[in-house]
C-alpha cells in the first residue's frame, strides 16, 4: 500500500511537471510573439514619424517658395490656405 501510494505520488508530480512545461513553452511562445509584433509596431511607427517629418520639411519649403513668389510678383492673386 505505502509504495502504491508513493507511485501515485509520482506519477501525480510527473504529470503536473509535465503540465506545468506544456504551460512555460506556450507562455514563452506567446511571450516572444507579443515582443515581435511590438517590435514590429515601433519599426512602423519609426517609418511613419520619418515620413512625417519629410512631408513637414516638404510642406515648410513650398510654403517658403509660395511666400517669396508672392513677394516678387505681387500681381498673382494667391490667397494664404495654411
Amino acid at each position: 500500500m505505502a509504495a502504491e501510494k508513493i507511485l501515485e505520488t509520482l506519477d501525480h508530480y510527473k504529470s503536473e511537471i509535465e503540465r506545468l512545461t506544456k504551460e512555460l513553452t506556450e507562455t514563452t511562445h506567446e511571450k516572444i510573439q507579443a515582443a515581435e509584433y511590438g517590435l514590429v509596431v515601433l519599426e512602423e511607427k519609426l517609418t511613419l514619424k520619418q515620413q512625417y517629418d519629410e512631408l513637414e520639411t516638404e510642406y515648410d519649403v513650398l510654403k517658403q517658395e509660395l511666400e517669396q513668389l508672392r513677394e516678387n510678383n505681387p500681381v498673382i492673386g494667391l490667397k494664404e490656405s495654411d
